[in-house]
């Protein structure tokens, strides 16, 4: 990648906001998704904000009506899931604010981007595979939708028909052709 398409993906894929931190900035990455993937992470919100958050307050104050807190262990699981329930709920906050829904209509498909669906020859043993590229919170292997930020999505970014793409992957380079490119 040369240097100006890699400034340009760091500054297409990030978005600078303002914070009360020394500095002043902070950055957060930006998600492209589908309008579907989009209502559905909204869906995963709703759910943990109307159903899990009450049912962890509802323990948390039976755990407190049982006496002593010092030694209840049933409250200290009930906070921690708690805790952790607060943390996963930011961090889908987070993600939904920094989304973009992406139009399937303007998608290109002489070269690989996300939401194209990829079909590829591995060239080590000639299986084909076919992926769509997709968000990460969206990506679903069995469905054959991968991640963008996988090696495979990211060695493919880019290229065009006929391209062979050497991928590095836990289990050594593997050289990839790019057979077909759709939507």
């Amino acid at each position: 990648m040369s240097r100006k398409s890699s400034d340009q993906y760091f500054r297409d894929s990030f978005l600078f906001v303002r914070s009360k931190k020394p500095g002043g900035l902070t950055m957060s990455k930006i998600s492209y998704v589908t309008e579907e993937g989009l209502q559905r992470l909204k869906d995963e919100l709703d759910h943990m904000m109307n159903i899990e958050r009450p049912a962890i307050s509802k323990q948390i104050a039976e755990a407190r009506d049982k006496g002593d807190l010092t030694e209840n262990a049933e409250y200290d699981a009930a906070k921690d899931a708690q805790g952790i329930l607060e943390m996963k709920i930011s961090k889908l906050k987070d993600t939904i604010a920094n989304s973009r829904v992406i139009d399937e209509s303007k998608i290109d498909t002489t070269k690989v981007q996300i939401l194209n669906k990829v079909k590829i020859l591995n060239k080590k043993n000639n299986s084909t595979m076919e992926y769509t590229i997709v968000s990460e919170s969206e990506a679903d292997l069995k469905a054959g939708k991968i991640s963008v930020d996988t090696p495979i999505a990211k060695g493919l970014l880019g290229k065009k028909i006929g391209d062979v793409v050497d991928v590095n992957v836990p289990s050594g380079i593997i050289p990839f052709e790019i057979v077909d490119i759709s939507r």
